[in-house]
């Protein structure tokens, strides 16, 4: 599957869909539908994923269609799937574990939602421009910081970041909220002196960025701990290997967070089953499209500690 047919199979919420569509009901197994899958921004990796996942499944599961819909990653995306406006998501692990739990930013209510596995792991990725003369976190005080999107798990776990940090999001930064590719560019400009990232590797948008010899990358690693001690264990000592990016000479210890794809718990078993099939059947397929998804591993993906994981999905890791 090439990257263009994947990137072909994506588009923005709402864009595109015949008048009267809907996701195809997550509900009793009809047969029929299409379904609507949420990623994230384009400059990520959920989006270019998002959409070889939606060929894939137009191509091998009978009497379904998919889309990869453009979002805000990982809040949206769970809203989207309590709401019943996608059928399938990309989300972290943190994020996922809050909705699923109705914490944090889904004090309102929890999302009634389990996993079909766990995908790979997102690096944080905290990076800041050359001449900002930022090389840790506590030298963000002061400066102009992307927390990520609004709605996005990005957001989260830079919000916990600076708490471990001791920073206070709205008095020691100014503080932006942007996507991966407007991050970039904003440093590229000089409006922004460093943007918090949670994505794979490696991460288009900053490959770009690192290809200028301005990019720096910032250690997160020593936070591990006591995020894991606050929130929890999803928390993870995790590195980005050395030359990952250009002039990126050593491995940088940061914090990593497993990623799961989700569905609502409503969503027909027998299709759960053959979602959860799709990804290691045709795991080169994806890896075709992302290298984050050479992660993909059968005998760990339903290793899920943190929500429940779909029935469909048991009986396949079980057969």
């Amino acid at each position: 599957m090439s990257v263009a047919l994947a990137l072909a199979a994506c588009q923005p919420l709402g864009e595109g869909e015949p008048e009267g569509s809907e996701p195809a009901a997550s509900g009793g197994g009809g047969g029929t539908g299409r379904l609507s899958i949420a990623t994230g921004g384009t400059g990520g990796v959920y989006f270019p994923l998002g959409g070889g996942l939606a060929d894939l499944i137009s191509e091998n599961i009978e009497g379904y269609s998919a889309t990869a819909e453009e979002t805000n990653a990982s809040v949206d995306n769970m809203n989207l799937i309590g709401s019943g406006d996608s059928d399938v998501a990309f989300v972290l692990g943190d994020t996922a574990a809050d909705a699923v739990g109705g914490t944090g930013e889904f004090e309102g209510g929890a999302i009634d939602a389990c996993a079909l596995g766990i995908l790979y792991t997102n690096f944080t990725q905290l990076v800041a421009s050359s001449e900002s003369g930022i090389a840790t976190v506590a030298d963000l005080e002061g400066k102009r910081v992307s927390l990520g999107e609004a709605g996005s798990g990005t957001e989260i776990i830079g919000l916990r970041i600076l708490e471990a940090a001791g920073l206070d999001p709205d008095s020691d930064i100014d503080r932006a909220q942007l996507g991966v590719a407007e991050t970039v560019d904003a440093l590229r400009d000089g409006t922004l002196d460093a943007g918090f990232w949670s994505g794979g590797l490696p991460t288009g948008a900053l490959v770009d960025y690192a290809s200028t010899g301005d990019m720096v990358l910032v250690p997160t690693g020593e936070f591990v701990g006591d995020l894991q001690g606050t929130y929890g264990e999803y928390y993870l000592d995790s590195e980005i290997p050395a030359d990952v990016y250009e002039g990126q000479a050593e491995a940088i210890a940061v914090v990593g967070v497993p990623n799961v794809l989700v569905v609502n718990t409503s969503m027909d078993e027998g299709l759960q089953e053959q979602l959860t099939a799709l990804l290691f059947e045709h795991k080169d397929d994806l890896v075709a499209v992302h290298p984050a998804a050479e992660e993909l591993d059968q005998e760990t993906a339903g290793d899920v500690a943190f929500m429940d994981v779909c029935p469909g999905a048991q009986t396949f890791y079980g057969s």
